[in-house]
């Protein structure tokens, strides 16, 4: 069963770069509007507010772009939470919530700043954007509590 699993969570990864590493140029017609409070830094694209989508709410233009916005909020909860789940589920021992917040958080700044490494390389057309890295990290902490009762009542065994 632990084969199994480090081979899912190693084709997770895999899945994970194709996500957040291809260009967006790819998919041009994907979104028509210019997300509200995005900035540009040269070539670096990138969304500093937290919060974005709140704060700018009466600027997105249609009911449909904000349901663009919000699905990939979401989107980004469940990005790193089979990913986190995966290695915490490998662990003989429970590891702490905030060792879990920091680890995911770590993953999560790892993928926004080679967003940023690739855009200045290749322009991408990637977004650096700190909401990414508190909804990433919120999937973590998902993570942390689906393991917790995994482990507390016995529903898979990892040995």
């Amino acid at each position: 069963m632990r084969k199994a699993l480090k081979a899912a969570i190693a084709v997770y990864i895999i899945a994970i770069c194709a996500m957040c590493f291809m260009p967006q140029m790819l998919f041009p017609n994907f979104k028509a509007f210019e997300t509200p409070g995005i900035q540009h830094f040269g070539r670096i694209t990138a969304i500093l507010t937290p919060a974005n989508t709140l704060v700018h709410l009466g600027k997105i233009p249609t009911i449909g772009d904000l349901a663009v916005i919000v699905g990939q909020n979401l989107a980004n909860i469940f990005l790193l939470l089979p990913l986190v789940l995966g290695l915490l589920l490998l662990r003989k021992n429970q590891m702490s919530l905030a060792k879990v917040v920091l680890m995911t958080f770590c993953i999560s700044l790892t993928i926004e700043l080679t967003q940023v490494v690739l855009d200045l390389l290749f322009d991408f057309n990637r977004v650096f954007e700190v909401d990414d890295l508190i909804t990433n990290t919120l999937g973590g902490v998902i993570a942390y509590f689906i393991n917790r009762g995994i482990k507390k009542y016995g529903i898979f065994n990892f040995k």
